[in-house]
């Protein structure tokens, strides 16, 4: 390069030590404007915890699955598919104080409680009660409703009950067994002494012998021996004597067989306490409490699966007796009587074996203190105390 071009840009020392400080200016500058929009985008990006805690928001607002048992009046479905009752009433004021949402779904009894055990549901909602074998595989919240083992009878006329004893088959199989004994002692007489003894034999015929002879048996069978003299022959005399033994344990056994075919044939309106209903025919309804404590007390019983099933069976007189909750049995033969039906249908005033009503829980489910608060705070209100009133008619 000439010393001409050098002359048209002269640098000094001076003049490079601008330069340079004037680009350490600008860098600073630039990486000031660099770290700032880092900052900003910093502050604008989510943390990995609020990340995480709207995604568990997003779960909780997942429908709860409540399972259901049609069990009025807990639980009821009206025409339109809606469900009504106490149960409900009082699940719909715990979960708009949670704020949970939900959908029903209904089950039989058995297997509402396993869906619970087996978690297929969060919640299990009826006239549940509270014991210690379904503890064992699910949770309850606290007891919202008590109540108690119930004993329903049908109450019979006096027709119902004569009619009831004279088709009563251990009635007709003592009235055959006894005179088949009467025909064969009079049979004995009558080979022994209808040739010799016309006191005992007075009519010419031998049909009207024989029945004369059939009459002496009946006589001996229900009056006992006849004095041995009043027989002419010598063995109807000896077998007088043996049959005084026989005949007084016969009668005696006859008299108490039918003493209890009788005492059956009323028990509708004897039954003092659930012992005696191990001598009539006993309804509950299948996997309830009223079943397993028929089971506990080695009282056999027939098993129904709906609560109108096992009354309809009753109605009918299939069934001397049947044992449900009170609360339950009470309802539905009350509106059954308002339509005409169960007429004869009582629950007789005898207390025993205490229900508690809870609400099923899944093991270690998170709702269950939050659910007992509300359920608690709930079974003070007037609207609760109205809504018992209007079911059950109780102060």
């Amino acid at each position: 390069m000439s010393n001409k071009t050098l002359m048209l840009f002269p640098l000094s020392t001076h003049s490079i030590s601008r330069l340079l400080k004037l680009f350490m200016a600008l860098t600073c500058l630039c990486y000031g404007i660099s770290s700032s929009s880092a900052a900003q985008e910093k502050t604008t990006a989510k943390p990995p915890q609020t990340i995480q805690s709207t995604v568990a928001n997003e779960d909780n607002k997942k429908d709860l699955i409540i399972g259901t048992y049609l069990c009025p009046p807990f639980v009821m479905q009206d025409q339109f598919g809606e469900y009504t009752g106490l149960s409900v009433l009082l699940w719909q004021q715990i979960a708009e104080k949670l704020q949970l949402p939900y959908r029903f779904q209904n089950y039989p009894l058995k297997e509402l409680l396993q869906a619970v055990a087996n978690k297929e549901v969060d919640i299990g909602l009826s006239c549940l009660s509270i014991t210690p074998e379904r503890e064992e595989i699910i949770d309850f919240s606290h007891s919202f409703y008590e109540t108690h083992l119930a004993i329903v009878v049908k109450s019979a006329g006096y027709f119902d009950t004569f009619k009831s004893i004279i088709t009563n088959r251990h009635l007709l199989t003592i009235i055959g067994i006894f005179f088949t004994a009467a025909a064969l002692v009079g049979g004995l007489y009558y080979l022994l002494e209808h040739r010799v003894n016309d006191k005992l034999y007075s009519m010419r015929s031998r049909p009207a012998q024989l029945i004369e002879g059939f009459i002496l048996g009946l006589l001996f069978i229900t009056k006992g021996p006849f004095n041995y003299y009043e027989f002419k022959t010598l063995t109807g005399r000896v077998l007088t004597v043996c049959l005084a033994v026989f005949t007084t344990l016969f009668i005696a056994s006859i008299t108490a067989v039918l003493a209890s075919t009788f005492t059956v044939g009323l028990i509708s309106n004897d039954i003092k306490s659930p012992h005696d209903l191990v001598n009539v025919s006993t309804g509950a309804k299948t996997a309830s409490t009223s079943s397993q404590f028929l089971t506990r007390h080695s009282i056999v019983h027939r098993q129904y699966d709906t609560v109108p099933d096992m009354l309809d069976a009753l109605d009918r007189g299939e069934i001397d007796a049947v044992v449900g909750d009170d609360a339950i049995v009470k309802y539905r033969i009350k509106m059954a009587k308002e339509k005409g039906k169960y007429e004869k249908l009582n629950v007789l005033p005898y207390q025993f074996e205490k229900q508690n009503y809870g609400i099923a829980l899944t093991e270690k489910s998170p709702y269950e203190e939050s659910i007992n608060r509300e359920l608690l705070q709930f079974r003070q209100s007037n609207e609760w105390r109205n809504s018992l009133l209007e079911y059950f008619k109780i102060k």
